[in-house]
């Protein structure tokens, strides 16, 4: 179902040297994609700002990395480091030089209504905007007022609701999507500089596996340079939030209102009650329980019970309520 090759984003070409003219380089070489440090490889430019992805960064297949003086000893000999005082800054002005148009969400103007010849088995509402190169599967319904913009690509036996936005996604088979969700959109992701907040660009995508279920009025935002996905057959309820490169395992439940800061990694089973909050860049294993209203600041191992602000262990919790 996910297709790695599909770009959403105007790419542009650039060598290491036009990037940063002012270091010198082994190899002056084009530079093929800005990656994470996992996801990167020959030819790749990715960025390390923080000790807590040492592990990341000593594995690294990046030609290019930028970083700062005192960690760029954490990466491997053969990637060239590019060193610098703010990484997310220096990361944002390179972005927005590949990728122009991925700081704002420009509306889609080749949006238009679908042409029964190019969507044979897919049954359309009233008042329904395709863009181009959209693909939709066998058997999908899409309902009145929804738009779905360029390049989205949607799976066989799906149903979209009405009034709903995506962009910048791909979508798996036997996914459910209820009225009103916006999904793809930009991030919340800025640099404060004097007088200014400097947009960081968004070039990721959501990714939504097979099976899965998105309540009504959710709001799924792309990835800044990671994917944010949902794993298969997980369920989220009205009104949820997720920000950018969130990873949602498999086979979770996700009650309403809950809200997930950008990157963190939740496991697969893991079931989280009403209004919780999850913090940015933690891992949440596998087969835990979060209970509502809680807030989540730091990672939890796999089949833990958690529960109250900030959340600890359930047992603890009720000790704490009886004192």
């Amino acid at each position: 179902m996910e297709n790695k090759s599909i770009i959403f984003f105007e790419n542009k070409k650039y060598s290491i040297k036009k990037l940063f003219p002012k270091n010198t380089f082994k190899k002056n070489s084009v530079i093929n994609f800005v990656k994470s440090l996992n996801n990167a490889k020959q030819n790749d430019l990715t960025f390390y700002d923080s000790k807590n992805y040492f592990k990341l960064a000593n594995s690294t297949k990046a030609s290019y990395c930028i970083t700062t003086k005192k960690l760029a000893d954490d990466l491997p000999q053969n990637v060239e480091k590019i060193i610098v005082k703010n990484v997310l800054f220096e990361l944002a002005k390179i972005l927005k030089k590949i990728f122009p148009t991925a700081d704002i969400d420009y509306p889609d103007l080749t949006v238009k209504k679908p042409l029964s010849k190019n969507f044979k088995f897919v049954k359309f509402g009233n008042n329904v905007l395709i863009g181009n190169k959209v693909k939709i599967g066998k058997n999908s319904i899409i309902g009145s007022n929804t738009i779905i913009e360029n390049k989205v690509m949607i799976g066989n036996n799906c149903i979209i609701g009405s009034g709903v936005v995506i962009k910048n996604s791909i979508i798996g088979n036997n996914v459910i999507i209820q009225d009103g969700c916006k999904i793809g959109q930009k991030g919340f992701g800025f640099i404060p500089v004097p007088g200014e907040n400097i947009k960081f660009p968004h070039i990721g995508r959501v990714v939504i596996e097979d099976k899965v279920e998105i309540g009504s009025n959710c709001t799924i935002d792309r990835g800044s340079v990671d994917d944010t996905k949902i794993g298969s057959n997980s369920y989220l309820d009205n009104q949820v939030h997720i920000a950018h490169n969130v990873k949602i395992g498999s086979d979770c439940m996700i009650a309403g209102q809950v809200g997930f800061a950008g990157s963190s990694i939740i496991g697969n089973k893991v079931s989280i009650g009403g209004q919780a909050g999850i913090s940015g860049h933690l891992k949440i294993g596998n087969n835990v329980k979060i209970g509502g209203g809680s807030g989540v600041v730091k990672d939890i191992e796999d089949n833990q019970i958690v529960m109250g602000y900030p959340a600890v262990p359930f047992r603890q919790f009720l000790k704490d309520k009886k004192k």
